[in-house]
């Protein structure tokens, strides 16, 4: 993944193309960014007073940007930021594939940028007064969950080591090798930011068998049913909108029925992983990739 381009204050990245301070998209105001709405499921209780208060559930977000392009006199330039916007609300990769998403980044004074992720829904452009190079625009962006998201984080962790007491002979392969990590910032361990807990990408490359990654915490355990040879990997990506096993080879692997991929999460502070596979060569690894998570800008 290439780096993201910094962001001064007042200055945005809407799917790649750069809106707002210093550039020809003068941003007049955005709207949509507090609390996102919410799914209820209240009850009237039938005979008698009051409200049953059922959960609650965040909606995804909508954020609308009332903005326009401004090249003074230039009706040239004008319509060319134009076709560039087009272009990048109408990529085909998100557009006609299910649960892909486009990135919106916003830099407010103060703030370090934050992502939400989702797709341009709206971008209505008035032309009439292009001649003078003058494009006013008003974009709606949908938001797939309510969350604000920070910088890309990762980590690989070895299989491990054995634990304490040595090796007991003789040794049967395959054998199985747990990471058994016994302090902070050894594999197994990770620190969080954020206010809000967020969902992990998992990559486990091979040679191994029955790869297993549980969150201690939360107890919350994904095992991958299958053996990958050297060389090939499966990647569990468990953020809402894709939730995704994916093999190198552009197939599949099942989980076991108690892996709920939908519930495993990182919290913010500090989290330990624990993962487990059948291993002869003791060289698969598993790399967490995760998106610290903020309810608020």
């Amino acid at each position: 993944m290439s780096t993201p381009v910094e962001l001064a204050d007042h200055q945005h990245d809407l799917a790649g193309i750069l809106i707002g301070r210093g550039t020809p998209v003068v941003v007049a105001a955005i709207e949509g960014l507090g609390r996102a709405p919410q799914r209820t499921a209240d009850i009237e209780p039938p005979g008698e007073d009051g409200l049953w208060l059922g959960p609650d559930f965040f909606a995804g977000r909508t954020i609308r940007i009332d903005a326009g392009i401004r090249t003074p006199g230039d009706e040239v330039a004008a319509l060319a930021v134009h076709a560039a916007l087009q272009e990048a609300a109408d990529d085909e990769a998100v557009r006609l594939a299910g649960g892909a998403t486009t990135s919106l980044r916003l830099k407010f004074p103060g703030r370090p940028a934050r992502t939400v992720r989702g797709r341009i829904r709206l971008l209505d452009a008035d032309l009439t007064t292009a001649v003078h190079g003058w494009i006013p625009l008003d974009i709606e962006y949908t938001a797939h969950d309510h969350l604000y998201y920070g910088e890309r984080q990762s980590t690989s962790m070895p299989l491990g080591s054995l634990t304490q007491g040595g090796m007991t002979f003789p040794v049967m392969f395959p054998f199985t090798i747990e990471d058994t990590a016994g302090a902070v910032g050894r594999p197994g361990f990770l620190t969080v930011t954020g206010s809000a807990p967020t969902w992990p990408v998992l990559r486990i490359s091979g040679p191994c068998a029955n790869p297993s990654v549980t969150h201690v915490a939360s107890g919350r355990t994904l095992t991958v049913q299958g053996s990958l040879a050297a060389g090939e990997w499966v990647e569990i990506d468990t953020r809402p909108g894709w939730r995704t096993v994916l093999r190198s080879n552009g197939g599949g692997m099942p989980l076991t029925a108690r892996s709920r991929i939908d519930l495993f999460r990182l919290a913010p502070g500090l989290n330990e992983l624990h993962w487990t596979a059948t291993d002869p060569t003791l060289t698969s690894t598993l790399a967490v990739t995760w998106w610290p998570a903020y309810k608020a800008l």
